[in-house]
């Protein structure tokens, strides 16, 4: 989670101009991704599915307004 709030300060100043200083995280969340299946060697020469799933991790950061 770290790596990606990160990830999205760097973007936002570099790619956006935006102050590091006045951003805050306007929404995280997490989406659901493939899923990796795998095989494992069982007994008596039969498999077992291993299935690995993933998941997308979305953080949108805004610029905060200033208000007088």
């Amino acid at each position: 989670m770290s790596k990606a709030l990160q990830s999205a300060i760097a973007n936002a100043e570099n790619n956006h101009q935006l102050d590091v200083d006045r951003l805050f995280v306007k929404e995280a969340f997490v989406g659901k991704a493939i899923t990796m299946r795998r095989f494992r060697p069982r007994a008596r020469g039969r498999t077992g599915r291993l299935r690995k799933p993933f998941s997308h991790l979305t953080v949108v950061v805004s610029e905060r307004q200033e208000t007088v």
